[in-house]
């Protein structure tokens, strides 16, 4: 009798180590707000498989040499934690990097440049702590702990993100015939398209921030929670001033094409 039993939490124990071991598969994950985002990349992989979870679309294949999954995760923080999420449960990514377009907050920084996320932050959540103190941290729905205001980038990803950026073959920007230029720094995350010089002060003087968009806290707060490495990159598509609109529709596919370059780039290093 006791054998038997031994045998079964033996058996028990083999089967949740097993399954803990197979969680975490050898790919990465690139995920996209818009369509222009994304495009480029999955166009781009060889090997091509499409899967739907939930009516996301989900394309697997190899970019650069390395097993990816690429989505469009939509508009907007919730849009972004949720194919996240969607992503991670179903195809277990080693690491996830998020791509696309942004606001430039730094007042040197031009359309078609591009921002590589030393850390990330809401800048639109705020709430008030037990004490009655005033926090910008969001809690882990789980554990209850609050987890960190600046998200920080994974140091392998963020280390690879720099290297891929001195050999990507970046377009020039329109209009100007100037080479984009890379930097690292903060980026902030909220649900508003931001078109105002006052905001944008306003970002940079309370968050040091270098670029504004609305996705990229979420993935990292999501991927924080559960434990999986996150990477922000941002292209320039506008400095989000009043003629943000306008900049945008002009410098978009410039700047998708030169995350995307980036990230193909990064791709080929990730072993």
């Amino acid at each position: 009798m006791m054998k038997n039993i031994y045998l079964v939490c033996f058996a028990f124990v083999f089967f949740v180590s097993n399954s803990f071991a197979q969680t975490t598969q050898n790919i990465t994950a690139v995920l996209g707000a818009f369509d222009e985002e994304v495009r480029i990349l999955q166009e781009s992989l060889k090997d091509k498989k499409e899967q739907k979870v939930e009516g996301i679309r989900f394309v697997t294949g190899t970019l650069n040499g390395r097993k990816v999954v690429v989505a469009e995760t939509g508009i907007g923080k919730i849009n972004a934690a949720l194919t996240t999420s969607l992503l991670i449960h179903t195809f277990h990514p080693r690491e996830i990097i998020f791509t696309g377009i942004a606001g430039g907050v730094n007042p040197d920084l031009m359309p078609g440049d591009i921002v590589i996320a030393q850390s990330i932050a809401y800048h639109d959540f705020s709430t008030i702590l037990h004490n009655r103190e005033p926090s910008r941290q969001t809690r882990n729905p789980i554990t209850k702990e609050l987890n960190p205001e600046y998200f920080p980038a994974d140091s392998v990803l963020f280390l690879k993100a720099q290297k891929a950026s001195r050999t990507a073959r970046f377009e020039k920007i329109a209009l100007t015939n100037r080479a984009p230029q890379v930097i690292v720094g903060r980026i902030v995350t909220g649900d508003i398209f931001v078109s105002s010089s006052e905001k944008v002060q306003q970002l940079r003087r309370d968050f040091n921030a270098e670029a504004t968009e609305m996705e990229g806290a979420a993935v990292a707060q999501v991927c924080w929670q559960l434990k999986v490495p996150c990477l922000v990159i941002r292209s320039l598509s506008d400095k989000a001033d009043e003629n943000a609109r306008g900049d945008m529709m002009t410098f978009y596919k410039t700047a998708a094409k030169n995350s995307a370059a980036l990230v193909t780039e990064i791709a080929g290093l990730i072993k």
